[in-house]
């Protein structure tokens, strides 16, 4: 019957349709510019070159900078102050010839004279806390802004330099030609901050009862900025928000610390068998093996009794790391230390987690298998995970650098806690390990995209976070039969969606510039990529072109028309409709049923008909006419189709005689009710239609029409369909894969739904 359907209907809706054509033609207005929701992305695109090709690939011309680093830190404890010293060696890869060289002075947005509290508008309320004020008002501001004692060559010798707020130019000697490298010294100290009270993405949390406090420490050297292609210099301010761009290069990094304390960092430990005792040691060689449970390094009843005491002396720990693009450590006298082994395709790998006793037992029942299923995950979905460990650190924050990431999520201290603070935790630390592959190793520009990084990890979080409760049912909680994600179902993003225009910006926005950070760099991106891998693409065609992506642009610096460019290269889908709607716009996906029309067919000529006929020159008795219900003959029309297979109506069956073979026609179809549905689209996003057909009989049928159906008509798209069953419900995007921000007008018959009103007034009866 397909075939004879198509044939009876593009003889009359082709005719329709050229007529249709030639009145736009006519009425077409003088200046129409092309603003198809459809149009290819070439004016917002870079174009293609010799360091970035159209398929998304790095070009032939690429190139990315090398920045490698020896530093010799050390942590006062008492005073709780940072000091350092390093030499950094740049190496010029690029095509260009350098004068001068940025760093990085991301501490100084702490600074006493900092401008980053002044660029949020600021107003009283009616009510606060007198904390509150004493801390916004009376206090004195923390001066944790980096004090630079010199800028030097490696011989000594002082080089120029200019700082302006976050950033510092050092002026070279010599112009820095391609392929030359350039070594230089820095020496400076910092107040470290509280960042419990003082907020930050790294500082001390203090324990009053014993006088003790646990580091996590970052962004706490001068670090090089990103020469590339795209802008020569990333050289942005950072105001707090908006994270960082930054080369990959080689760190040795010795940390001295009082010698009681317990640390680890990015990097191998290169001196482990100094800094660790014989059975510290023991237990690592068993941890390296053990790939069901983690092995305690140092026990909870070892870190109590060390914290109780503060030694006077002092411990170097010495790491080492190559091809990274940060470095991060956790210091304390406070940690509990343990570690898993963990089994990839290519490697075993080891999983860590530092906490204090106050995690316990939910950090010690779950934060390194949760490591450690991450791990599998994003390997899965990307490539394996390159590194030899990844370290989860326990601190009321969420933040992460390369091989350690330190997360929140403590439980009460009879150790209770609830399912929010349970998958809280679990939650932040597949994030934050899931940042290993965005943006460490797939290196964006978190400060220009924050999307790139932040989007794409929390993407893979929602796959991570599903194969973990799948891997794990014990850390599920009764009646749930799935891990609880925030963020990645469609469903999730539709408050946002359907908000305030006024505070909503495009996602192709800078992170510092954006409304509703959250919603707009984490949750819309993330669901958008769910969206393409559930609805749009199918998980074969995604999961191909997104571990396409990863491989291509890891240890590199990727642009967002990289992301977008290999998706569809990979993939063989046109998803330039879905970029330009869900990234540079704030539509949203608003799709209903404006009517429904049932007909019924009949070889009797009707006026409508006939004059179509002699337009075109046509027997109007060898037509086939559609009669909408309602209208004259319809009731007749109707009967005869459901008392006679339509096969057996007279010009019909002449024209199966002459132009099917008989084991043609056994295989047809003879359908009896014919309906034409509108659907309309009052939300400007495109997506794909999809439609829930219910039968008289119970059964139900799914179909999806591509996004491409809204190509032609961005307002309203038809459908007919003959069917051998009555069409007795019809349901636009059943089971919420959109993200529509209105299912009232989704379902024919309409539903009535009660307001919001009526619900309330519906239990106040109960």
């Amino acid at each position: 019957m397909k075939i004879f359907k198509h044939v009876l209907l593009a003889l009359l809706f082709v005719s329709v349709g050229a007529f249709a054509q030639d009145t736009e033609e006519q009425e077409k207005p003088l200046g129409h510019t092309n603003q198809n929701k459809f149009k290819q992305l070439y004016d917002e695109f870079a174009t293609p070159n010799m360091f970035r090709t159209g398929s998304g690939a790095p070009g032939p011309g690429y190139y990315q900078q090398q920045a490698d680093y020896k530093m010799d830190i050390e942590i006062d404890d008492e005073k709780a102050r940072l000091y350092g010293n390093e030499t950094i060696t740049y190496t010029n890869n690029s095509p260009d010839e350098l004068t001068y060289l940025w760093v990085q002075l991301d501490q100084n947005m702490r600074a006493r004279d900092s401008k980053t509290p002044l660029i949020n508008s600021s107003g009283f309320g009616p009510a606060t806390t007198p904390s509150r004020v004493a801390t916004t008002y009376l206090k004195e501001r923390f001066d944790g802004g980096f004090n630079i004692q010199a800028v030097t060559d490696v011989k000594g010798k002082e080089l120029p330099h200019m700082i302006n707020r976050t950033m510092m130019r050092v002026e070279l000697p010599n112009a820095l030609k391609t392929g030359g490298q350039f070594s230089f010294k820095i020496k400076w100290w910092y107040n470290i901050n509280d960042h419990v009270k003082d907020g930050g993405r790294s500082g001390y949390e203090y324990f009053k009862e014993n006088d003790n406090r646990i580091y996590v420490m970052a962004q706490f050297y001068p670090r090089m900025a990103v020469y590339n292609d795209v802008e020569g210099w990333q050289n942005s301010q950072f105001w707090g928000r908006d994270e960082f761009a930054l080369p990959f290069g080689n760190f040795d990094v010795n940390i001295t610390v009082p010698a009681d304390h317990i640390l680890d960092g990015t990097g191998y430990l290169t001196n482990r068998e100094e800094v660790f005792s014989k059975e510290m040691m023991k237990r690592f060689k068993k941890a390296q093996k053990s790939y069901e449970e983690p092995v305690l390094i140092v026990n909870q009843e070892e870190a109590e009794k060390t914290e109780k005491t503060k030694s006077k002396e002092k411990k170097t720990w010495k790491l080492s790391a190559q091809m990274v693009r940060d470095f991060g450590f956790a210091t304390s006298r406070k940690f509990i230390w343990d570690m898993m082994a963990v089994k990839l395709d290519t490697k075993d790998v080891m999983a860590v987690s530092l906490y204090s006793k106050e995690g316990n037992p939910l950090w010690g029942d779950w934060s390194t298998k949760v490591v450690a299923s991450t791990l599998k995950s994003y390997s899965r979905m990307t490539f394996d995970y390159p590194y030899h460990k990844a370290i989860s650190a326990h601190a009321p924050m969420g933040m992460e650098y390369p091989m350690i990431c330190y997360n929140f999520g403590r439980p009460n201290k009879d150790g209770t806690y609830s399912d929010r603070v349970k998958f809280g935790m679990m939650g932040v630390i597949i994030h934050e390990v899931g940042h290993n592959w965005f943006p460490m190793i797939i290196n964006s520009d978190e400060r220009q995209w924050t999307w790139m990084d932040e989007g794409l990890n929390t993407f893979t979080q929602y796959v991570a976070e599903q194969d973990f409760g799948e891997w794990y049912p014990a850390a599920l909680s009764p009646g749930q039969t799935k891990y609880p994600s925030r963020r990645g179902p469609a469903k999730n993003i539709v408050r946002y969606m359907g908000g305030n225009q006024d505070y909503i910006a495009p996602i192709m926005t800078k992170g510092l510039n954006t409304y509703q950070f959250g919603s707009n760099a984490y949750s819309k991106p993330a669901t958008g990529l769910n969206i393409l891998r559930e609805t749009i693409m199918g998980r074969g065609l995604f999961d191909y072109a997104f571990k396409e992506y990863a491989n291509r642009w890891k240890f590199k610096h990727p642009t967002p028309e990289d992301f977008f460019r290999t998706m569809e290269d990979a993939s063989a889908v046109d998803l330039d409709w879905f970029w330009r709607g869900w990234f540079y716009t704030t539509d949203y996906t608003d799709i209903g049923i404006k009517e429904v029309k049932k007909y019924a067919i009949t070889t009797t000529p009707n006026e409508e008909g006939q004059k179509l006929a002699e337009r075109y020159n046509r027997d109007p008795n060898s037509l086939v006419y559609f009669i909408e219900e309602g209208k004259e003959g319809y009731e007749a029309a109707a009967a005869a189709n459901k008392t006679d297979a339509i096969s057996d109506l007279p010009t019909v069956k002449e024209f199966i005689m002459d132009n099917f073979t008989s084991e043609q026609q056994k295989e047809m179809k003879s359908p009896k009710y014919f309906y034409q549905v509108t659907y309309n689209k009052p939300g400007g996003l495109v997506m794909p239609l999809i439609v829930e057909y219910t039968y008289a009989d119970g059964t139900k049928k799914k179909e999806t029409f591509p996004a491409q159906i809204w190509r032609l008509n961005d307002k309203e798209a038809t459908s007919t369909i003959a069917s051998d069953k009555e069409i007795v419900a019809i349901t636009v995007d059943p089971d919420l894969e959109t993200a529509d921000v209105d299912t009232s007008n989704n379902s024919w018959p309409k539903e009535v739904k009660d307001s919001e009103f009526d619900k309330f007034k519906n239990t106040i009866k109960d």
